[in-house]
């Protein structure tokens, strides 16, 4: 199974409920791609290089996932969809990123 980061900026003024519906829906995305969550990084609000929809703010989740084909697409266009979801990008995860180079 290849490994993959799934990063996302949402909305930044969401409330708690919508906050869990739009973590249900991303949940819900990946499983029907047929991949796994391995881990979630919640990392909150935090301040935009530019602004992105007229907000210099984003409510960031960052995404661990395994799967065994190709979710890139499939996961990316159904997310993009949603009214809340300001970016997504998923990156394959390579093992030589993380080796530090002499």
């Amino acid at each position: 199974m290849n490994q993959y980061d799934l990063n996302l900026i949402l909305n930044p003024s969401l409330s708690a409920e919508q906050m869990q519906t739009e973590k249900d829906y991303i949940e819900t995305a990946v499983k029907n791609a047929g991949a796994e969550i391995a881990k979630l990084d919640d990392v909150g609000n935090r301040r935009l290089a530019y602004a992105v929809s007229k907000e210099r703010e984003g409510y960031y989740l960052m995404y661990t996932i395994r799967s065994g084909g190709n979710p890139e697409s499939s996961i990316a266009a159904s997310l993009r969809l949603r009214d809340n979801v300001r970016r997504v990008l998923v990156v394959k995860d390579r093992p030589e990123w993380k080796t530090k180079k002499a």
